[in-house]
């Protein structure tokens, strides 16, 4: 591996961490970031910004709007956009648009790119990802789907269309509220074309059949459109682990400026806070974490740029990262003291929004699970 950073991805570095500081920051108290998130005239207020600075969509292809960047330049870029989560919002990069871009930029034909795609780069519309649902259905084990997906024998009208009947019940799902676009995990074992398992379809919102119930009140408050309870109703269809890495690397970063820059400042008997061997060995294992969690996502993106389909090194990346990253901001909160379980720095918001990350995405418990069967198997990652 080569760690030099290129000088064109060091200039978009600068870039991205001054547009934080002079576009995100001072935005921060904005009212109209809700317990559910930025309101949609926020968000594309926020994206706006970003588009004027030539920041938006950076991991997309250039053909549909984006950047173009490969999972190296995303492990930095991200990183310096996570530093404010409003500022991920803004670049277009946050769950689950930034996942559902890169799912469709794969595996999506042209059509679909065009229709959905597109104008997702641009950051005009949201999607959402129906994965979880309520016990005893699918958490992180989609084995354990219980929305059916099954081929229609005609459509309303008597055509023979082949159509997919989907039913079911999600909840926890990001974005729901005011998404365009869904992307739908269903099992579809009865497929008269043959047993499919676990499948995704694409399905635009306002199809008959998809209903939001509720919106759920969760620790973490920064996600467009909050977590919704979905009822799919004889809904019918025609035929972001590392990445979440990167960007709370860069909030926990900040957190850990903040606790720094106040031990600095702050003194209590008789010398500033940090020359205290308690308050200053919490920020030297802050910074131990931070540059592990680095090293870790870095090496994981050089694998995927190599080709790689890097999941052991993903789920170990996922383990290590949502567990330091926790640490980091947790002993931040910890050397403000009174000041840091106030909202008057952002490191509680910042403590309340990555805690789910331990959950998000497979909980720590089902990566090492997925770790120790590898390896058992073959001895864990080749060297």
């Amino acid at each position: 591996m080569d760690f030099t950073i290129p000088d064109e991805l060091l200039e978009l570095k600068e870039r991205t961490e001054r547009f934080v500081r002079e576009q995100i920051l001072p935005r921060e108290a904005d009212r109209r970031q809700t317990p559910h998130g930025p309101t949609e005239e926020f968000r594309h207020e926020l994206v706006g910004l970003a588009r004027s600075a030539g920041l938006l969509s950076p991991h997309v292809g250039r053909e549909w709007g984006g950047l173009g960047l490969d999972h190296r330049g995303k492990a930095i870029v991200f990183e310096a956009a996570g530093y404010a989560p409003l500022a991920t919002i803004a670049m277009n990069i946050f769950a689950p648009d930034e996942a559902n871009m890169h799912l469709l930029e794969q595996v999506a034909d042209e059509r679909q790119k065009e229709e959905w795609l597109r104008p997702l780069a641009a950051g005009d519309i949201r999607s959402c990802f129906m994965m979880t649902e309520p016990a005893p259905g699918a958490g992180a084990d989609p084995s354990m789907l219980l929305t059916s997906a099954r081929r229609a024998s005609s459509s309303p009208g008597g055509s023979n269309s082949g159509d997919f009947v989907i039913d079911g019940t999600k909840w926890l799902i990001t974005g729901a509220v005011g998404a365009e676009l869904a992307i739908i995990m269903a099992k579809n074992d009865s497929d008269p074309l043959g047993p499919a398992g676990a499948t995704m379809f694409l399905a635009p919102m306002n199809a008959p059949g998809i209903h939001i119930e509720r919106v759920l009140d969760t620790l973490d408050q920064y996600m467009t459109g909050g977590h919704a309870v979905v009822r799919l109703d004889a809904l019918r269809l025609a035929p972001a682990r590392l990445t979440h890495c990167m960007r709370w690397l860069g909030a926990a970063r900040r957190a850990h400026d903040i606790a720094t820059d106040y031990a600095r400042r702050r003194s209590a008997f008789g010398k500033p806070l940090g020359e205290h061997e308690g308050v200053g060995f919490m920020l030297a294992d802050n910074e131990m974490d931070l540059h592990t969690c680095r090293l870790v996502i870095w090496h994981t993106a050089w694998l995927l740029d190599q080709g790689e389909r890097a999941r052991h090194e993903s789920s170990m990346a996922k383990v290590i990262c949502s567990e330091a990253i926790w640490r980091v901001v947790d002993r931040s909160m910890q050397v403000l003291g009174g000041l840091g379980i106030t909202d008057d720095t952002i490191v509680a918001r910042l403590f309340r929004e990555v805690r789910p990350f331990r959950i998000y995405d497979g909980p720590s418990e089902v990566h090492r699970w997925s770790i120790a069967q590898r390896v058992l198997r073959t001895g864990g990652a080749p060297s």
